[in-house]
């Protein structure tokens, strides 16, 4: 599996919960750039509409030989996930405080496959703690290096 995009900020934002699998429907242009590397997670969430979930705020650079057959950059893309699974992140977010946010794109077998995963914000002073666990840990891994 060959990792395409990876959303760094989500880990300094939120605290993850359950991760998922889930497929997406692209158009031809769109695999090609995604293959390229084309792609920015930075923003972009789940939301669910009529029981299917969509990926919104997603940047799929258009490609550059695709011409008039090019893609909207930032469409709404809809996931593909099992029904029991978009009922439990549904039942999840509505009870409050979670939100489903994308964590990387790879390619599986020549078909694009988005990590997400249900995910709780966090607060500054748990980002901070963080901050300060992660310092540490890097003054540890020196100090045993010298050792």
């Amino acid at each position: 599996m060959k990792d395409i995009a990876v959303n760094k900020k989500a880990y300094h934002d939120y605290f993850i919960e359950d991760k998922y699998e889930a497929g997406l429907s692209l158009v031809g242009t769109e695999i090609k750039s995604i293959r390229k590397g084309k792609v920015q997670l930075k923003d972009s969430y789940v939301s669910f509409i009529k029981g299917e979930a969509f990926i919104k705020g997603m940047h799929i650079a258009v490609y550059k030989e695709g011409n008039r057959f090019n893609h909207d950059e930032t469409r709404d893309r809809k996931l593909l996930l099992h029904k029991s699974e978009i009922i439990k992140l549904i039942n999840k977010t509505k009870l409050g405080g979670y939100t489903v946010i994308p964590l990387r794109l790879y390619l599986n077998n020549g078909k694009a496959k988005l990590e997400i995963a249900l995910a709780k914000g966090k607060n500054l002073y748990d980002k901070r703690e963080d901050a300060r666990i992660k310092t540490m840990q890097k003054e540890a891994q020196k100090a045993m290096k010298r050792y």
